[in-house]
């Protein structure tokens, strides 16, 4: 999506869309998004809080146009919800130039004592969410020969911290499903991009350690999702270090890895063991109408 001068990309005018904006992660990179000037649709399963959302940041961001920011309901995990969402995008403001795969759910723990729910939902939303947007979104781009597809994944698509191994399992897939539509779309004039954060300051990530990393604020995913919308590029960690130490990470052997990981990242087991910090989000994920925001 760069222009032919080799420019980067202005988004004054673009049509995004933001799934799990509702709040969080999603919520700020819908206000990053609308202050670079790019029209907003946001989507997630809570339609009073998404309505509610939409309605502040039109009122916050200074100089926006009259429903710059505009709230879809959304269900990731439903096919007939997605392919109205995108539908309706396009009745409102014409076809979609970006769409952003926000939305993500994670349970902290043990892997056996994970609920069969808790597994089922983070393959539902993490993984399955993503590739149905994927499907909807990047066929018409293909065919107007332009468009952009960016996935909030996580560090954890390249690393595995202990307590986060169904939710790591949903990430790797990500990554690897990601690579693969990229080389079906090379030449296409659809960009990729997946954005792997650390742990961030969001109620998904309540109560979880940060391991050698700093904590990320929302802020910084959502510069991030700009930036690579202005100049594309296929990956992206946060912070930087990241992907370069799990590239240089895989050359040790074994033992020396382990050692590297051991220091370097958290160990969510421990983190959460004993407390009732995750309690509220949780017992939400494990519900019939389980949240579909943030992400870390």
């Amino acid at each position: 999506m760069r222009t032919r001068s080799g420019q980067p990309v202005v988004l004054k005018g673009q049509v995004v869309a933001v799934t799990g904006a509702a709040k969080g992660i999603g919520r700020e990179i819908a206000r990053a998004l609308a202050s670079a000037g790019a029209r907003v649709a946001i989507g997630d399963l809570d339609a009073d809080e998404v309505r509610a959302t939409a309605t502040a940041l039109n009122g916050e961001v200074a100089g926006l146009p009259t429903g710059a920011v505009e709230a879809f309901d959304l269900d990731v995990t439903d096919t007939a919800s997605f392919e109205a969402f995108l539908a309706g995008i396009e009745s409102h403001w014409g076809p979609i130039d970006v769409l952003v795969n926000n939305a993500g759910v994670m349970w902290v723990g043990g892997f056996d004592a994970e609920p069969e729910n808790a597994t089922r939902r983070q393959l539902e939303v993490n993984l399955h969410g993503v590739i149905r947007g994927v499907k909807l979104a990047a066929p018409a781009m293909r065919t107007r020969g332009r468009g952009h597809i960016v996935t909030i994944a996580s560090a954890a698509s390249k690393l595995s911290p202990a307590g986060e191994s169904t939710y790591a399992a949903t990430k790797h897939g990500v990554y690897g499903y990601l690579k693969g539509v990229r080389a079906e779309l090379a030449g296409a004039g659809v960009q990729m991009s997946i954005i792997m954060p650390g742990v961030v300051d969001t109620e998904l990530a309540a109560g979880t350690a940060t391991g050698a990393a700093k904590l990320l604020r929302p802020t910084d995913v959502a510069a991030a999702v700009v930036s690579v919308i202005e100049r594309p590029r296929f990956e992206v960690t946060l912070p930087a270090y990241v992907g370069p130490l799990a590239r240089w990470a895989e050359v040790l052997p074994q033992r020396a890895r382990d050692f590297l990981y051991r220091a370097m990242l958290p160990d969510q087991v421990a983190a959460v063991a004993g407390t009732s910090t995750r309690e509220t989000y949780e017992s939400h994920l494990l519900s019939d109408e389980s949240p579909t925001r943030g992400e870390s």
